[in-house]
């Protein structure tokens, strides 16, 4: 990532993570001109990407800063352009979040996808407690307190669940009240170029009009085919990747089920070992585990989401019987072959799973930039 660009619009990316909205922002034409984040190792990992910029990452708690403090910090004035950007943690908003329930839920919505009549779940449907709710609205607080012009918030699919229906409502009536123009949008990364499977949802914000929902450039579904390219497949995101340089000791797959994954085609899971795939001798029952047992990913179709934290026979895995490369999974995420990122692997893992894909954030950054675009070059000239 560089330094200041003159004649950019300036932008400061809360929650930073690895990088990911920053890398987007720089690409659809802004200037990042901090990075917001509290883990130490994404910060390593963000200082030896912007060594021109040493003093642009911001290692501390979004809840001790000001937007007027940010703004000072970014040298802006009040008067100057500025997009917030930004995903808070999206733990509290995952499926895992609900897949600890007692079950109820999930029984009522399967009888009534299938016709039957059945009393409402007793048990409670709103959301958790979780303390990482609260980063949602410190976002919401950083945007009106440094009265940006615009901006991106970033979260998972699951975050328009029913149990988070009350906080994305609120959400948006909060950035209205405030004088912004609103859009949400439902997005698959494979749809905007990026070689993975990835849904995700943006709220994107700005004072001087409304910002308009990107319009897909690649097709997953052949029913959408007119005027897109094909999806990236996961073969041309990787090519080049399988050179022994690249090795990591712990991409070999040893232990339990070592035998069996081998077995396993490419873009198949453990259902391949089921009497409903018409194996003769089955090793598994389909549906007695998460459909990411075993998954092997196809060179000729994009890669399934890139997990933060996978378990050790968690995948997608590469369709030569190993574990992705760190190098593999960055590619797979958009992410640029010279990027670094700091830390061992279980934390580049981390960073990786939990970063936006660059060229996803792009096209979402670009129709928030427009509108400050023509004002920050007239001001330049």
């Amino acid at each position: 990532m560089s330094g200041k660009r003159k004649g950019s619009v300036p932008v400061i990316d809360l929650f930073a993570g690895a990088g990911g909205l920053s890398i987007g922002a720089q690409l659809a034409g802004g200037d990042v001109r901090l990075d917001v984040e509290m883990d130490h190792i994404c910060c390593e990992t963000l200082r030896a990407n912007r060594p021109d910029l040493p003093d642009g990452v911001i290692e501390s708690d979004i809840a001790a800063l000001t937007g007027e403090g940010l703004r000072k910090l970014a040298g802006l004035s009040k008067s100057d352009p500025l997009i917030i950007v930004g995903g808070p943690p999206c733990q509290p908003f995952s499926k895992a979040a609900y897949w600890t329930d007692p079950g109820e839920e999930f029984r009522y919505r399967c009888a009534r996808a299938s016709g039957k009549r059945i009393k409402p779940p007793t048990v409670k449907l709103g959301p958790r407690e979780d303390d990482r709710r609260d980063l949602v609205q410190e976002f919401l607080r950083i945007v009106r307190e440094s009265k940006a012009t615009g901006f991106v918030f970033e979260n998972v699919a699951s975050i328009l669940h029913p149990r988070n229906q009350n906080l994305v409502e609120g959400l948006l009536s909060s950035f209205r009240e405030l004088g912004y123009h609103v859009t949400l949008v439902r997005a698959n990364a494979a749809e905007y170029g990026v070689p993975q499977l990835r849904h995700r949802v943006f709220i994107l914000g700005h004072k001087r009009g409304q910002p308009l929902t990107p319009i897909p450039s690649h097709f997953v579904d052949e029913s959408l085919a007119a005027d897109r390219s094909p999806a990236m497949t996961s073969g041309e995101a990787l090519r080049g990747l399988n050179h022994s340089k690249y090795f990591e000791p712990a991409e070999i797959v040893s232990g339990r089920w070592a035998e069996l994954f081998k077995e396993i085609p490419p873009g198949w899971n453990y259902k391949w070992h089921t009497a409903w795939a018409g194996h003769a001798n089955p090793s598994f029952v389909t549906e007695t585990r998460f459909w990411s047992f075993l998954l092997k990913l196809s060179p000729a179709k994009p890669s399934w989401t890139i997990a933060a934290s996978p378990g050790p026979w968690v995948g997608p895995f590469h369709w030569d019987n190993r574990r992705l490369r760190t190098v593999e999974m960055a590619a797979l995420q958009g992410f640029p072959r010279s990027y670094k990122f700091t830390g061992q692997r279980r934390d580049v893992v981390r960073q990786i799973g939990n970063a936006v894909p660059p060229p996803l954030a792009a096209v979402m950054l670009k129709e928030v930039l427009v509108f400050d675009t023509s004002l920050s070059s007239r001001k330049a000239k």
